[in-house]
């Protein structure tokens, strides 16, 4: 009794905020949300369950009950399940819908839905086939909007890839972990004994057509068609050390799907006219550190040079003449200097000849062809530019 008290105080509350995350939401939103609740009321006719879910040997030939591909997903055969789905549809679509549109979010519920149911089918057909288990195909009965849900996850992993929902002391968890991490968790759940095992397998059937449809149909404004994109790639599901492997087999089975003649070879398009008249290129691979470490690296040699250039500048050399050159050129003080320039360097430059001073004879004045005399030199000046480099 006192769980049922607690419930009736609550239920208000519980209606409100249900009311709340609702409100604002297109049709197509309280349609899924609406229908999804009276699939539950159904739910407990085994005649409905037969009736409205995907069964796999039924929904094949000679029987072909091909409206079961559209009826199935709201069909919900436990409470918590309907309230999952309430909350998951609610939330994604207020967050997807504003940005693809209604068309758009109700073309992608039908092709998600639609292709779960086909999937999925094939896949217990394939257990069938391999088990000889009758029962893979007659009382295996597929239902609820578990693959929408997954789909969901895979079109917000797309829009919004980093977004922080929980940290951790493992690490930070965004977008990118909830699809693999759901799956994950609902294997886990159907090991335990509380889920099905259609729900493990819708999921992972929704994740697969979603991710499909949105790499490499859906539409956009611009003419192109899917999501080309590094980051949205299949192996970028799984984590960082499986993703070399994953590789190798979504790309072998790409290329068979092209080769048949099921899927087409993408061809990236980039507008030229639309690109800015100044281009960056960003070369992959390139350390954010070692950029840094670089730039370090070279601001220093730069300013090692500028620092030489201006110490050359502002240098001043007092040359000083021999003894003897004084004495025979009549310069009277020893202390004697000749003014220089700033940046000026004194050259020795070898004497041809010495012309005698004035008052002495004429025979003692040197030849200008005569040899050098050793050690008498004349130290003249010479500007000298220094050029930084640019």
């Amino acid at each position: 009794m006192a769980p049922l008290k607690t419930l009736s105080k609550n239920l208000p509350f519980i209606i409100g905020q249900f009311n709340a995350l609702l409100d604002n939401t297109s049709p197509l939103v309280k349609f899924i949300c609406g229908v999804s609740l009276i699939g539950y009321f159904l739910s407990f006719s085994n005649e409905a369950v037969l009736a409205l879910s995907v069964t796999p040997g039924y929904i094949i030939p000679p029987h072909f009950c091909f409206w079961t591909a559209f009826t199935y997903c709201f069909l919900e055969i436990h409470f918590w399940e309907v309230l999952a789905d309430i909350i998951a549809v609610g939330l994604c679509g207020k967050l997807i819908e504003p940005l693809w549109g209604r068309f758009e979010m109700f073309k992608f519920f039908i092709v998600v839905n639609l292709g779960v149911a086909v999937v999925a089918s094939f896949f217990y057909v394939v257990l069938y086939t391999a088990t000889s288990d009758v029962d893979l195909l007659f009382f295996v009965h597929i239902h609820g909007l578990a693959g929408y849900i997954a789909g969901l996850s895979v079109a917000v992993r797309q829009i919004m890839p980093d977004h922080c929902l929980i940290k951790t002391p493992l690490g930070k968890l965004t977008n990118r972990n909830i699809p693999l991490l759901v799956t994950f968790l609902a294997v886990l759940l159907y090991v335990c004994g509380l889920l099905e095992g259609t729900s493990p397998t819708s999921f992972a059937s929704g994740v697969l057509v979603s991710w499909t449809y949105l790499r490499f149909y859906q539409p956009h404004s611009n003419g192109t068609r899917g999501d080309l994109a590094d980051n949205f790639t299949f192996a970028s599901f799984f984590p960082t050390v499986l993703q070399p492997p994953i590789s190798v087999i979504s790309n072998t089975v790409y290329s068979a799907l092209v080769r048949v003649g099921i899927c087409r070879r993408t061809v990236r398009r980039y507008d030229i006219s639309a690109a800015p008249t100044a281009v960056t290129v960003t070369l992959p691979g390139n350390d954010p550190q070692d950029v840094e470490r670089r730039r370090q690296i070279a601001l220093k040699a730069l300013n090692e040079r500028l620092a030489k250039s201006e110490g050359l500048k502002n240098s001043v050399v007092r040359p000083t003449l021999p003894p003897q050159l004084k004495k025979d050129s009549g310069i009277p003080s020893s202390n004697t200097t000749i003014p220089m320039t700033p940046g000026a360097v004194a050259i020795d430059i070898p004497s041809p000849g010495i012309m005698a001073p004035p008052g002495e004879n004429e025979e003692e004045t040197e030849d200008p062809t005569a040899p050098l005399i050793a050690g008498r030199t004349i130290q003249t000046t010479a500007q000298v530019h220094s050029t930084r480099d640019v």
